[in-house]
């Protein structure tokens, strides 16, 4: 059995949480509200994991979410995830979300029909759902079919996600239009 570590790190929307391995980042957990409530559910998602000073792999993706939450381009698509523990449907469609672009977005049937399961929008939202490194892999650029926000698991719901989709300057989230 791999240990895990984690660590909590200040952000401009909250201090956030990283749990890793020996193979890679695991989890991602986005402010809660409080240090404690962000390390329940640490806790809660990883029980074995430790509070550690990052190594070197792991503090440069701290820095990557720390340069997407301050809106400089996505350095993250590069970071080294273990999702060993993640079943092979959820990777597949992790895979994909890990290519959508900051400012761009895919519905989850989009993303489906890229996982070559087009009727499985649905079980692509539910993926999202458990999605245990949220911003690593960006399922907030995942949008219903309508154009709306569809859910979004992590602290804050839809209002983290639209904020994060705004903080991309993604459109329809960015700057108020005129029309």
């Amino acid at each position: 059995m791999t240990s895990l570590g984690y660590t909590l790190f200040d952000t401009p929307i909250g201090r956030c949480a990283v749990v890793w391995g020996e193979r890679g980042i695991v989890g991602v957990a986005l402010p809660e509200g409080s240090d404690a409530l962000t390390t329940n559910r640490v806790s809660l998602t990883f029980p074995d994991a430790t509070d550690s000073n990052p190594d070197p792999a792991t503090r440069r993706a701290i820095d990557g979410v720390l340069a997407v939450l301050t809106g400089e381009p996505d350095p993250l698509a590069d970071v080294e995830l273990d999702l060993a523990a993640v079943p092979d449907f959820d990777r597949r469609v992790y895979a994909v979300t890990r290519t959508i672009a900051p400012g761009s977005t895919l519905t989850y049937g989009e993303v489906a029909t890229r996982i070559g399961s087009p009727d499985a929008a649905q079980a692509v939202g539910q993926a999202l759902g458990r999605n245990p490194v949220p911003l690593l892999v960006p399922c907030h650029r995942v949008l219903a079919a309508d154009g709306g926000v569809g859910g979004f698991s992590a602290h804050g719901g839809t209002v983290t996600k639209r904020a994060l989709l705004a903080l991309e300057h993604t459109p329809g989230f960015d700057d108020p239009t005129l029309f």
